[in-house]
């Protein structure tokens, strides 16, 4: 366990890179180089900025002690004497005088992280990432009707994970061929014996030719009559792969009973995949999504009564919670059936700052959002993620002592997310 130095600063009206620096005793370019700043650009009011730091320097004013210091920073007394070894004598110290307050929490202990990538994903993006990762889920081998599979490029994503120690995941799912996922497809999968059979065997032969670590199932929208046929195909798999040496992980939907209705949750038997496989995903959002209302992608409070019934159906250490990395741009007045236009969390802030808009934070559902509008007088709302909203859901994850967190996906680099992670975590490496 070592020191988080994480300091979140939220942008005020005036305030620029200089004035930050100054005030907590670090550089305008490591402000810059830590957030990926572009330095030519005005800083949004409400924008959250990650400041990290082992101390940053107070003014002593009159009436203050080394006591009273210690009390209003919230530092331990002893910690804030050793922090200042150029006072020769703490119980005096005078009007003027620079005090290091020393920023210093423990951290919340070692959690798995898994990140989702495409083949496509961009090289430099991919190598920035991996220190932070546990698994790096490739998405994905789409599973045919006769059990074969579609192949895809993947090897340069295997070699470049297990180069950085990361454990390379190999991912099947249920998507059409040029369509998205199926639930006749998946009842094909899971019905008919030989296809099943041939699934299998082509897991296996791509596990083993291309060097993957393990399985991960993301097979969605499956008929509800269909359930037992998936959890009978997960023991069949667990049955064949566990012997070979690798491990397996499902992708679930986020339910918050175990009697939830729906296409996308009743066949997910939360109980017996919490029994049967190594991980669990729980896919913690798009309650904002393209064609809905406007609202936080991963309200905290949505979260919450998902992990709520999650840990009581799944040993906590198997959970990862799901984490989207992105954000949506709607239209106002909504109009159902108009979709929201995707956005990074870096492009959100960029885009405030285009359009002058200042950044407000949600308090319930712990998220960023900002209203703004067009050039042809159209209004709109963006919500998406910044390191407020991502210490929130990792304050959640060890809340609930959950095994691991798991990021849909890793192809837009967002800074300040693996800034606030490593502060807070160390990431277990299985390489």
């Amino acid at each position: 366990k070592g020191a988080v130095k994480l300091i979140i600063h939220v942008v005020r009206q005036g305030d620029s890179i200089y004035k930050i620096a100054q005030a907590y005793g670090v550089t305008q370019d490591k402000i810059i180089a830590d957030n990926r700043l572009s330095p030519s650009q005005a800083l949004v009011p409400g924008q959250a900025i990650v400041i990290m730091v082992d101390s940053i320097p107070h003014t002593v004013t009159r009436g203050q002690t080394m006591f009273s210091l210690a009390r209003g920073y919230r530092v331990p007394l002893n910690d804030l004497i050793a922090a200042n070894p150029q006072i020769a004598n703490p119980s005096r110290i005078s009007v003027g005088q620079v005090i290091n307050i020393p920023v210093k929490t423990s951290k919340l202990g070692t959690i798995d992280v898994n990140g989702y990538a495409f083949p496509s994903i961009n090289r430099t993006v991919l190598q920035d990432t991996l220190p932070y990762l546990t698994y790096l889920s490739i998405f994905s081998y789409q599973v045919r009707p006769d059990g074969s599979l579609i192949a895809i490029n993947d090897t340069p994503l295997i070699e470049a994970a297990r180069q950085a120690g990361v454990a390379p995941l190999m991912v099947i799912t249920n998507i059409e061929e040029g369509a998205s996922f199926s639930s006749d497809l998946a009842h094909t999968i899971l019905t008919d014996l030989q296809v099943r059979e041939n699934v299998i065997n082509n897991v296996v032969n791509t596990l083993q030719s291309k060097n993957y670590y393990g399985l991960d199932i993301d097979f969605e929208y499956i008929y509800p009559y269909d359930r037992e046929s998936y959890n009978n195909f997960l023991r069949r798999v667990v049955n064949t792969l566990r012997p070979l040496g690798y491990t397996v992980t499902t992708a679930l939907a986020p339910k918050i009973s175990a009697t939830q209705q729906g296409l996308l949750y009743e066949a997910h038997d939360y109980p017996v995949h919490g029994a049967l496989v190594d991980h669990v995903i729980l896919m913690t959002y798009e309650w904002g999504y393209t064609y809905g209302p406007p609202m936080a992608v991963a309200p905290i409070n949505e979260v919450r009564r998902v992990l709520n019934y999650a840990v009581t159906a799944i040993p906590r250490q198997k959970i990862f919670m799901g984490i989207r990395n992105y954000g949506y741009v709607w239209r106002l007045p909504y109009t159902p059936g108009t979709a929201a236009r995707t956005i990074s969390n870096t492009g959100a802030v960029d885009l405030a700052a285009s359009v002058g808009a200042a950044i407000r934070f949600d308090q319930t559902s712990q998220a960023p959002f900002f209203n703004y509008y067009d050039a042809d007088g159209i209004q709109h709302v963006a919500w998406f993620e910044d390191a407020r909203s991502i210490l929130a859901k990792l304050t959640l994850a060890n809340e609930f002592r959950v095994g691991g967190l798991s990021y849909w996906t890793i192809g837009r680099y967002f800074p300040q997310n693996w800034l606030v992670l490593s502060s807070v975590y160390d990431v277990q490496k299985v390489l």
